[in-house]
């Protein structure tokens, strides 16, 4: 089978990429980093995305029976913003759709809301509705938050945790998350590459935590002991702005806060993820959070691979 995952030398895209080169799949990418380190080597051939020319990107999806989409980007910024993200995403199901690809399996997130005015949730809700009237056979996975190696959140709570005397929690830090490990995910978009059947799944792992049981897990697992605050959610995100100056990234926006303390990241649904983070956190202390893992400074260097925490 013929297949396309974008970002396959990004994060999840990675790991997605692998697992279906494992299952004997062709493989090939769509992705904006064209000259980024590739570990797949001639596994995996690389094209642009060419959102600004349709054509072209239908030319790079000839033949291709299943397309796998991680494309988006997690905040707005000068260099890219969610409405960017939604317009080149459209362009992308209609080319596949021109193309003739078969399927399409389309990473969005839980709890979207075409009502909501933060623009990720808005923003993925628009998509799921324009893919679910594309005419194609879809598959669309709804993870909360993912943890692996080359991770940003987990890795920067424990990041935090070893710099920091103090670790501020959003309010009272009882809304809930449902983390699934980036390998989890990939096996399910493999394993719904091969479906036919159009269906939405909540993408979550075993565990589910509320945000301060999350920050209190990495803790112990590093063997630390920090004062862990409850502070106002304005104050938080200052503090975060205050963090960000000193290592030059977006360390959390006010609408991620929003989302977090709207628990967004929390369904009532069974797991699909068999990998649990407590285990996973405990295996990787001693290398989780040793170093700061920019979300910026992957967008602004389309050259070097993904740094493993």
């Amino acid at each position: 089978m013929r297949t396309v995952v974008t970002g396959a030398f990004g994060y999840s895209g990675r790991y997605i990429a692998q697992q279906l080169l494992d299952a004997g799949y062709s493989v090939s990418t769509l992705t904006n980093s064209i000259q980024r380190e590739n570990a797949f080597g001639d596994q995996v051939r690389a094209l642009p995305f060419n959102f600004d020319q349709p054509s072209r990107l239908q030319e790079s999806l000839a033949g291709v029976e299943v397309l796998i989409n991680t494309y988006w980007v997690r905040f707005d910024h000068p260099l890219f913003s969610h409405c960017e993200a939604v317009r080149n995403t459209k362009v992308l199901f209609r080319a596949a759709k021109a193309a003739g690809v078969r399927r399409i399996v389309h990473v969005s997130i839980t709890n979207p809301d075409i009502h909501s005015d933060l623009p990720y949730f808005r923003g993925k809700a628009e998509l799921e509705a324009d893919l679910q009237a594309l005419g194609v056979s879809h598959c669309i996975l709804r993870p909360a938050v993912l943890f692996g190696r080359e991770g940003v959140l987990i890795n920067n709570i424990a990041w935090s945790l070893r710099h920091l005397p103090v670790f501020g929690i959003f309010g009272s830090g009882n809304y809930k998350l449902q983390p699934i490990y980036v390998d989890d995910l990939a096996a399910l978009a493999v394993e719904k590459a091969a479906g036919e059947q159009n269906e939405v799944l909540n993408a979550v792992g075993p565990e589910t935590f509320t945000y301060r049981e999350l920050v209190e897990v990495i803790q112990r697992a590093l063997g630390l002991k920090r004062l862990i605050v409850s502070v106002p959610p304005a104050v938080g995100y200052w503090a975060g702005c205050m963090l960000a100056w000193l290592v030059g990234d977006v360390v959390i926006t006010r609408q991620e806060i929003r989302g977090l303390m709207e628990g967004r990241l929390y369904v009532d649904a069974a797991p699909v993820g068999r990998t649990r983070l407590t285990e996973w956190v405990g295996r990787h202390r001693e290398n989780l959070g040793r170093h700061y893992t920019s979300e910026l400074a992957r967008r602004r260097d389309r050259y070097s691979a993904y740094a493993s925490n």
